[in-house]
């Protein structure tokens, strides 16, 4: 089956995953090692939780909790750092995921790219093509996210052409490796405020579920996580909101881009939160490791 198999919101029908079949008692799906690649998105950012490596717990986490259950062999490595461009990504990343031999393999890249350095869609697809197709040598189940649809989102809509542009140019390179879309752009639950963090950069910890969600939806794999029901919205007048996007701007917006242009947080000196393939409920490897790992 190839991405062309898949209908428009980039799912496969139930059972479309070579032997992803019904195994009693267990996530029925055929994956024994995963690993998540890209930046904050996929490391968790936005949704703490002081019990996990890395203090955050995100999406990609609440995937492998999934898929580990009934399969005491199956094993989850988490190679994303905040910050990271997708040129960055690919160099630190793709190597050592290679390396632990993964049957399962998600990449989300470009993010970065898009927001604060106004990256050019097509020349990042040719970057993205080139890791792509070394990923898929692999043989491993790829899955690639498009971008999300920040229409609502004051300065970051400003994004959203390059944003649907790069989402095509992913949709043509996945039909090429035969990898799977998980399709954020066409995430419409996404649009409720109430799915990002209070820097509107990140996914809140319902936002992580739901991607959760999504993307085991995608795979085809049955779950048991549930629709969660976020809190209702303040009221507010139109003045009230915009004052409230000023404020953002100020206090997250500004402050997040200045560290980013100005190069002030030392991106060579952070470390994946979970460097080597191990039980999704192994505690944090040691700092030798992680470095040993990430060289």
């Amino acid at each position: 089956m190839t991405a062309n198999d898949k209908d428009l919101s980039g799912r496969r029908p139930y059972g479309g995953v070579p032997g992803a079949g019904h195994v009693p008692g267990a996530s029925a799906h055929p994956w024994r090692r995963f690993v998540a690649l890209g930046d904050s998105f996929t490391e968790g950012v936005g949704d703490p939780d002081p019990r996990t490596p890395g203090g955050v717990r995100g999406w990609a986490d609440r995937v492998a909790e999934e898929l580990c259950i009934g399969h005491e062999d199956f094993a989850y490595a988490n190679l994303a750092i905040r910050g990271l461009l997708l040129e960055q990504i690919l160099e630190r990343q793709v190597g050592p995921a290679l390396a632990l031999q993964p049957d399962l393999i998600t990449l989300s890249a470009g993010g970065n790219d898009m927001v604060f350095h106004n990256g050019d869609p097509d020349k990042l697809a040719d970057r993205l093509d080139a890791g792509v197709e070394l990923l898929s040598s692999a043989g491993a189940t790829l899955v690639l996210f498009t971008g999300p649809d920040w229409r609502s989102t004051p300065v970051l809509s400003r994004n959203r052409t390059r944003v649907a542009v790069f989402n095509e140019n992913i949709r043509s390179i996945a039909s090429r490796h035969d990898a799977v879309i998980a399709d954020l752009w066409g995430l419409r639950t996404l649009r409720d405020p109430r799915m990002w963090d209070q820097d509107r950069l990140h996914l809140s910890p319902l936002g992580h579920h739901t991607v959760a969600m999504m993307v085991l939806d995608t795979l085809g794999v049955p779950h048991g996580l549930r629709p969660l029901e976020p809190g209702d919205l303040p009221r507010g007048s139109w003045p009230q909101a915009r004052v409230g996007d000023l404020m953002w701007a100020r206090r997250y917006l500004l402050p997040w881009a200045w560290h980013r242009l100005r190069n002030r947080v030392a991106l060579e000196d952070l470390r994946a939160k979970r460097p080597i393939a191990a039980p999704v409920n192994n505690t944090v490897p040691s700092v030798a490791a992680m470095k040993s790992v990430n060289q």
